[in-house]
This record gives structure tokens, sequence and C-alpha cells, in this order.
């Protein structure tokens, strides 16, 4: 069976969950250290929380199944990024004594287009601005 087949047989929310697995899949592949998986608060959520050297890496997992939608790095915008960006302030709070080694953190965005068999991976892939009206 092929990957496009076996994806239209799958619900959405199956099909998100088989897309982080890929995600998960493709990471460790690359020497990615998977800290945390769908960390959640009661203000958002953070698809894969991992570790490279000494660098901390917030990842949104999206996935493009068909040709009539928008472009899945589209998905990721100003709301869901100041969703990330608070859940990660809260897991750098609650995990601070842990990460005393970390040097560096990073926003990725990892999207996985499922017709064309691609996973395209932003590191850096956006980051919080800071707020210049103070001062």
């Amino acid at each position: 069976m092929k990957i496009k087949e076996f994806f239209q047989k799958l619900t959405s929310k199956e099909k998100g969950k088989k897309a982080e697995e890929l995600a998960l899949e493709y990471l460790i592949s690359k020497g990615f250290e998977i800290l945390e998986k769908n960390y959640k608060t009661s203000f958002g959520e953070i698809d894969i929380i991992a570790k490279k050297k000494n660098i901390l890496i917030f990842i949104e997992v999206k996935s493009e199944f068909g040709e009539d939608e928008f472009l899945a790095e589209e998905k990721v915008d100003f709301r869901k990024r100041e969703k990330i960006l608070k859940v990660a302030e809260y897991f750098l709070l609650k995990n601070f004594q842990k990460l005393s080694k970390i040097k560096e953190i990073r926003f990725d965005v990892i999207v996985l287009r499922i017709r064309k068999g691609e996973i395209i991976h932003y590191e850096s892939a956006f980051y919080k601005e800071r707020d210049f009206t103070r001062y």
C-alpha cells in the first residue's frame, strides 16, 4: 500500500498522530534527544521538545495530505507562535534546574508533505521578539 492510500484511510486525528511519529523518527535519525512529546498545559501544547548538544528545541509539526490545502507552514501563524512561546516559557520555568547546560533555545517547524513524501525541517523558524514599547 502506498503512503497516500494509507493516509486516506485515517481520521484527521490519526493523520496528525502518524505525522508526529514520522517527525520523531526523523529527529532521532538526526541525533536529537527527545525530551517531551505533546507537552500540554491548560493554555497550549508543544508537539515535540528536543535537545541537540546544548540547544533546547521546541518543535511544531504540521502536515499536508492533499493538494487543495494551504501550505502547512502558513498554519503556524502569529497566534499559534504566541501559544508556543507561552508554553515554552512555562516549560522553562518548570524545568530550569534540569536545563542548566542549555546554551541556546530554538523554535523549529517540521512540515510533512505526505503526497510528495517530503520532510522539511525549518530550523529557527521563529523567535520571540522583544517588546520595544517599554523603552
